[in-house]
């Protein structure tokens, strides 16, 4: 579910196929610049209800996954 709703907000912010996003993409990668993460973070916030401090360690669409579940139990 976290990575469905994940990847769901990547692919409409960066308007990308959903189904080019794997949990080993890396935001290096899909080319996701510092504006784009802002934006892909403040979604994120909003959808799970959760704070991210420092974005700068999640290099990989399963580190963000990984981030999302232990902050929303």
């Amino acid at each position: 579910m976290v990575f469905d709703k994940i990847t769901e907000i990547i692919a409409d912010t960066l308007d990308i196929d959903k189904d080019l996003i794997k949990p080993e993409s890396s935001f290096n990668d899909m080319e996701v610049d510092s504006l784009y993460m802002v934006e892909i973070m403040l979604s994120i916030e909003e959808a799970f209800n959760i704070t991210i401090e420092d974005a700068s360690e999640l290099k990989t669409v399963a580190d963000l996954c990984a981030y999302v579940e232990q902050h929303i139990q």
